[in-house]
């Protein structure tokens, strides 16, 4: 029994021995013995991360505050207008048909409530040939809007509705100072599916989006992966604290719908444009006088030499009254900053230049000789002005007119139009317009004044006319010109 009771021990003891020295020569490392293909793999234990402060906010992130403040302060923008006939059901049954009378949704949108009194901001596009604009609110209140004014460059209208209440609102932020990789929601109407909320991030800020139908338009737009579909459009794009930093405008698609792109005019600009409409019914846009090329590295290098510097705007040119001419920049100079803001391309100068007036005074800073000198610039208007003249579009766009004379008008039995009297276009000119010929129509619309032609080219900023002017020999043409944004 004592001989059973000591082998026993001796096996204890070395096994026990046997362990120890294995784990010695091992180091104690855990291994796990998976037999794959006749290979052992070697497990490792993961590292362990304490989690800190900062790794959890991001997930601290909450935006059911911001939803709830902003989904009742976006509207639902019903577009009305009365039915269009063709041509040839004109004239085969006249323009007095039932069907011409009636008026029917032709489009829908988003609009964003910016104030208690009832002003709110959308499209132009969303409200764009409509005979009335029907807003209804998150509570399903509806309302008739009057249009304050439209501005077709920033795709930016400005309604109107009176309530009995102070409606809600959201404040506007400051779009300059959103970061990319930043959370935003957007909120709107997509599909008709009232107070729609998505969420995402920053994804780009000042993107040039290229739209060929629309070549005047403003393009620097904040860039976001927040689903945007149709119907979208003039709704709000907010941050997680509520604020307003962008009117949702456009998605980049092959479908027609959302595949993660859109694009927001930023909040800087979309206000902007509603205040200048509030106060001069049309927007004041600021210039700073110069022709110009976005540089790449390709360009730097081979073409303007200029090793090291890959992004900014060169200047090509300088106009003459500009601001820039007149502050002491020069040809050749390469724009890197706007105030405080960093340019790399023309789309940031841009946006920049959105948010100003003429009149207003920045600060440009360039890369001359490889070195940064910085200017002082005031801002200047289309005409190199710091403000508009009664007449200056129609001095621009087709000279010196005057009232019709009377021996004139009993001679070729009008009663309306204006002379052309002097100062004309050179456009004009190539077209043989002459002196002593008389304006008839814009865009087929009569003219009695000269402030009926002020006002119908001011309508049509950036855009051709069609003039219909009658020559000396008697000959009504119809002609083109070209009016200044």
């Amino acid at each position: 029994m004592k001989k059973i009771a000591s082998l026993m021990l001796a096996s204890i003891l070395g096994g026990g021995l046997a362990l120890g020295g294995y784990l010695l020569i091992t180091n104690g490392t855990d291994i796990d013995r998976v037999q794959q293909g006749g290979q052992s793999p070697t497990i490792f234990q993961t590292k362990y991360i304490p989690t800190t402060k900062a790794a959890l906010d991001g997930a601290a992130i909450d935006f059911t505050k911001a939803a709830e403040e902003t989904v009742n302060a976006v509207v639902h923008v019903k577009n009305r207008a009365s039915a269009r006939l063709s041509p040839l059901e004109e004239f085969f049954y006249g323009d007095n048909t039932r069907s011409s009378k009636e008026k029917s949704v032709v489009g829908a949108g988003s609009g964003v409530i910016i104030s208690p009194d009832g002003y709110i901001i959308t499209n132009n596009h969303v409200i764009k040939g409509a005979d009335d604009v029907e807003i209804v609110l998150n509570d399903q209140k509806t309302y008739t809007a009057e249009v304050i004014g439209t501005h077709e460059a920033s795709d930016i209208a400005l309604l109107k509705i009176s309530a009995s209440e102070d409606l809600p609102y959201v404040p506007f932020g400051n779009s300059d100072a959103i970061q990319v990789g930043e959370w935003v929601l957007a909120v709107g109407n997509p599909f008709n599916l009232t107070s729609t909320v998505t969420a995402g991030i920053v994804s780009a800020k000042a993107r040039n989006i290229e739209l060929p139908s629309r070549t005047n338009m403003i393009r620097s737009f904040i860039q976001t992966d927040a689903a945007v579909n149709p119907g979208n459009s003039g709704g709000a794009l907010v941050n997680v604290r509520g604020e307003l930093m962008g009117i949702n405008t456009l998605i980049s698609s092959q479908t027609g719908s959302y595949v993660g792109y859109s694009f927001a005019v930023p909040s800087n600009i979309a206000k902007k444009v509603i205040d200048d409409l509030i106060e001069y019914g049309d927007v004041r846009t600021a210039y700073i006088g110069i022709n110009y090329l976005d540089l790449n590295t390709k360009q730097a290098k081979e073409e303007f030499e200029l090793n090291g510097v890959s992004e900014g705007v060169l200047i090509t040119g300088l106009t003459d009254k500009g601001g820039a001419a007149e502050a002491g920049l020069k040809v050749n100079d390469i724009i890197i900053k706007a105030d405080y803001i960093d340019v790399n391309r023309f789309s940031d100068l841009q946006g920049f230049l959105s948010t100003k007036r003429p009149g207003d005074a920045i600060s440009i800073t360039v890369l001359r000789d490889g070195k940064e000198k910085e200017f002082n610039v005031n801002l200047k208007n289309q005409f190199g002005k710091l403000s508009i003249d009664k007449y200056d579009f129609t001095k621009e766009a087709l000279g010196e007119l005057k009232e019709i004379p009377k021996n004139k008008a009993k001679e070729f039995k009008i009663n309306y139009g204006l002379v052309f009297s002097g100062m004309l276009n050179e456009l004009l000119e190539r077209q043989e317009v002459q002196k002593g010929d008389i304006l008839l129509k814009i865009n087929e619309k009569k003219v009695y004044s000269v402030d009926d032609v002020e006002n119908e080219l001011r309508k049509n900023k950036g855009k051709r006319v069609i003039l219909q002017v009658l020559n000396q020999q008697g000959y009504a043409e119809y002609i083109q010109a070209w009016v200044r944004n």
